[in-house]
């Protein structure tokens, strides 16, 4: 890599949380709720997000604005005009230097194709959407409430109102096969999208998924079989002319790579708003990371009385390093040697030495980055750098 990897600076990236979805996934562990109508409720959200906005601009000082991310949950589900009031009200607590991304993530059901051309009015110019399968037996197991069909009608319509457009995959699921899996992301290419990010099912004990694999209805892939997917994977996506920039991210381009995620990766300040969600933030000029109370209620109200969050942790130097190594290492950017520095960790000697000689890390332009080798097995090369 020879270009100067940006600094982040002072500028700030957003973070949205919204909590409904109109189904739970069986494999999801995030802060979710049912979609049950509620609409007053959900009016008191956007009223909090708006007032926890305004609230931490003031303890963050001026700053220049450096992405929006609608996440969640499904914040398709918002109305457009409280997706806009939260857009205006940023850009104009948090000038831009200019035009920025500002992503919002959709799922591919008719109903929310529905809302697309509203959304983009809004001001949203990056939809990322969670097709995860373009197997209609695939996306029952999955728990998802769109057919195959329906992600292709919703991927052309969504070309229409975004000028980018992002999809979530899912593979490692049961049962597949190698060859399968290589059909069915030659046939996602072909429904037009800048940018992808597949990731390998996880079973997290606390899902429905996790349940269920405890009681043995059914048996993820083994370790061979996704390590045979993951480089199927690759292959294919590089085949077609999209960068691994990320260990699950893939952008046709420099251009189509994330920006928001970049910001956050390279270690940028970014507010959390919203039930459970997690900031970064630089005060008194020291690391510091929050995350929202979980509870929609609890957020709310912990608002109004001034204390929106469940935590709030200073984070010494060393931690803050830990960190940037373990985001940095993800992304083919990597981290510079002085973060390693940090940690006592050296060229010469130790781990990270031991990790370069074994062709997991490799040194170019100062910067560590993980290998071809390294990145399938990124977990295992973390633990062996930090522990």
């Amino acid at each position: 890599m020879t270009d100067p990897v940006p600094d982040p600076g002072s500028d700030i990236g957003l973070y949205v949380h919204w909590p409904w979805c109109s189904r739970i996934c069986p494999y999801c562990d995030f802060n979710v709720v049912r979609d049950r109508g509620r609409g007053a409720e959900q009016a008191d959200l956007v009223a909090a997000i708006l007032a926890d906005l305004e609230a931490q601009a003031v303890l963050t000082g001026p700053r220049r604005l450096a992405s929006i991310f609608f996440g969640g949950g499904t914040p398709s589900l918002m109305d457009p005009a409280a997706v806009a009031a939260v857009i205006d009200r940023a850009q104009a607590l948090f000038p831009p230097r200019g035009g920025i991304e500002i992503t919002l993530e959709a799922n591919p059901t008719d109903a929310e194709a529905g809302r697309f051309d509203a959304l983009a009015a809004a001001g949203v110019n990056r939809l990322s959407m969670g097709v995860q399968a373009l197997d209609d037996a695939a996306l029952t197991f999955l728990g998802r409430n769109h057919s195959a069909d329906e992600a292709r009608r919703a991927v052309a319509v969504a070309a229409r109102a975004f000028d980018r457009l992002s999809i979530d995959l899912i593979y490692a699921r049961p049962d597949q096969t190698v060859a399968g899996w290589r059909a069915e992301l030659t046939e996602a290419l072909d429904i037009g999208f800048e940018h992808v990010s597949p990731y390998q099912l996880t079973i997290e004990q606390t899902t429905a998924f996790g349940r269920a694999v405890a009681r043995g209805s059914w048996t993820p892939p083994d370790e061979d079989l996704a390590a045979a997917l993951y480089e199927a994977t690759q292959t294919v996506l590089e085949g077609a002319g999209f960068d691994a920039y990320e260990v699950s991210n893939h952008g046709r381009g420099v251009a189509a790579r994330s920006a928001h995620n970049l910001h956050v990766w390279r270690g940028g300040d970014y507010l959390g708003l919203g039930p459970g969600a997690h900031g970064r933030l630089t005060l008194d000029g020291v690391r510091t990371a929050t995350v929202a109370r979980r509870g929609i209620a609890d957020y709310v109200a912990g608002v109004a009385a001034g204390t929106p969050w469940s935590e709030r942790e200073t984070l010494d130097p060393r931690a803050a390093a830990e960190e940037r190594v373990l985001l940095g290492l993800r992304t083919v950017e990597g981290v510079a040697l002085a973060e390693l520095a940090v940690l006592e960790r050296t060229v010469e000697t130790g781990a990270l030495a031991g990790l370069i000689a074994d062709g997991f890390l490799a040194v170019t332009a100062g910067r560590v980055v993980a290998t071809p080798a390294g990145r399938p097995v990124l977990d295992g090369v973390l633990r062996a750098l930090l522990v």
